[in-house]
């Protein structure tokens, strides 16, 4: 079919291509990154996630011996506690919902400050997660490097983690492990 809009013959140039702006892709990045400030300006009115509240704490388990409980400290308590220690980033959406989503998690699954309530985990299930290297979770890890544990001290935890269920098993069982 012939563009009808332009005349075609030997004297006539080729029709041009579409018509573009000069600088729209600046426009279109100008655009993104007001869009971009305007969400998260707008992420940090909801309020999930900035409560940061650290509960009392009960009971403690009789732990084994002091090196599994400052190991468990260092690598646990952030998540497996009511003693969270809660950094900056804490109070900042997006990352405010993830922080207060994990350990709102760990807590329920496994709370070191409130023993005498029931633990929805087992001293098997503890032992295999930090075994494998999914406790603590390498990105948790990356901002928190003193709770990075070397092959050693994950050892001397699990060790550790073990003879503390057997002495003290939480209720709701796990300690049998």
């Amino acid at each position: 079919m012939l563009d009808t809009r332009r005349p075609q013959g030997p004297e006539s140039p080729p029709p041009s291509p579409p018509f573009r702006r000069a600088g729209g892709s600046r426009r279109r990045l100008r655009w993104l990154l007001l869009a971009g400030a305007a969400l998260f300006i707008l992420a940090q009115a909801v309020p999930y996630g900035r409560s940061h509240s650290n509960p009392k704490t009960d009971v403690e388990p009789r732990w084994a011996n002091p090196q599994t409980r400052e190991l468990a400290a260092r690598a646990c308590f952030d998540c497996h506690s009511n003693l969270t220690t809660w950094p900056w980033y804490s109070n900042v959406a997006p990352v405010s919902w993830l922080v207060q989503r994990d350990v709102d998690g760990g807590r329920a699954a496994l709370d070191f400050s409130q023993w005498t309530q029931p633990q929805d985990t087992s001293a098997g299930d503890i032992i295999e997660a930090i075994s494998s290297g999914s406790m603590p979770p390498w990105f948790f890890t990356l901002m928190h490097g003193n709770a990075r544990l070397s092959a050693a001290e994950k050892q001397q935890l699990i060790a550790g983690l073990a003879a503390t269920f057997r002495r003290s098993p939480p209720l709701g069982g796990g300690g049998g492990g």
